[in-house]
């Protein structure tokens, strides 16, 4: 069976050439790799993860004091079988809080990213969710960097493109899937639909259970990750930029078929946004002949994001 590849992300200094060419063959390929020695502390990424875990065992009607009506879950809570996979029936099975950038309110942007929201009731929430979202916005600049070489673009091509970044940190929770009665009668084996991320690239940074599946040439391929590997995908805006050099491949979370469904599952992914005002209109060094351009309007990654959650009925 084929896998996703894992690749060690201190090669990009000493070994640069190679690891570009290896890495833009992955994402061609899969539209997701797996990267390594990124030096996110254990610490950080746990510390994360247990203050993530109190605050979704709340009661419900705590965790609804920070869901802001309307808001399209921009900041804060949002809770389960709201969000729905593009073109989906089913609501997906699971619950979610939403950390964005941290913007002077003054800032160009302050009118699309609203302040962040921090539960009271969990103590380090804010110092471990923050500290969190900052080292995978270090790590995807990183990897970004790569991808800038890889479709022949100066090397911090993308820095000023995402340095003010509507970006969001999403802990999830997804509950357990009960045989009879409950949750699995509404869906049949999978806890979110089959989806592509709306952003640059998103970065997952661990999961306390299987069920992260890709497609690929039609099957679904599992991904498993091992030691420190950090799962980075492509989504549709830089698909769209790229003009499908990198695709943004479907995903889903399925129910284990193990002792794991009757568990809670949780994962922390990253999705690394562009600036609001940044274009989406594909670059000239990712036209060619044997890759004509497939846009022919022009677009914000603002006006994207919009369009986007109206279809995955986080606004109307």
């Amino acid at each position: 069976m084929k896998h996703v590849p894992t690749l060690d992300i201190r090669r990009y200094d000493h070994d640069r050439d190679a690891f570009v060419a290896e890495l833009g063959a992955a994402y061609r390929e899969f539209g997701f790799c797996c990267i390594s020695g990124h030096g996110i502390s254990r610490e950080l990424i746990d510390g994360s993860y247990d203050v993530f875990r109190r605050f979704f065992a709340l009661p419900i009607e705590t965790k609804m004091k920070y869901h802001v009506a309307g808001s399209g879950g921009a900041r804060g809570y949002t809770p389960f079988k709201v969000e729905t996979a593009k073109d989906s029936q089913y609501a997906d099975l699971k619950e979610f809080w939403h950390i964005g950038r941290e913007i002077s309110r003054d800032c160009r942007f302050a009118d699309v990213m609203p302040p962040n929201l921090w539960p009271a009731e969990v103590p380090q929430f804010r110092q471990f969710g923050y500290g969190l979202y900052e080292a995978l916005d270090q790590l995807g600049t990183r990897v970004l960097r790569a991808l800038a070489l890889h479709i022949r673009q100066p090397e911090d091509f993308f820095e000023d493109k995402t340095d003010v970044g509507n970006s969001i940190l999403r802990p999830i929770h997804y509950p357990p899937i009960v045989d009879e009665g409950g949750i699995r009668d509404t869906i049949p084996n999978v806890r979110a639909g089959a989806h592509e991320d709306i952003n640059f690239i998103t970065l997952l940074v661990g999961a306390s259970a299987e069920g992260l599946e890709v497609l690929s040439d039609g099957e679904w391929l599992p991904i498993t990750t091992e030691g420190d590997a950090i799962v980075v995908n492509i989504g549709d805006m830089l698909q769209r930029l790229s003009n499908h050099v990198f695709p943004s491949t479907t995903h889903r979370v399925v129910n284990p078929e193990n002792e794991n469904a009757h568990k809670p599952r949780y994962s922390v992914p990253f999705f690394l946004h562009p600036n609001p005002d940044v274009m989406l209109d594909p670059l000239d060094s990712c036209i060619t002949p044997d890759n004509p351009r497939r846009y022919d309007g022009s677009i914000s990654s603002h006006q994207y994001l919009l369009q986007r959650l109206r279809e995955i009925k986080l606004i109307t």
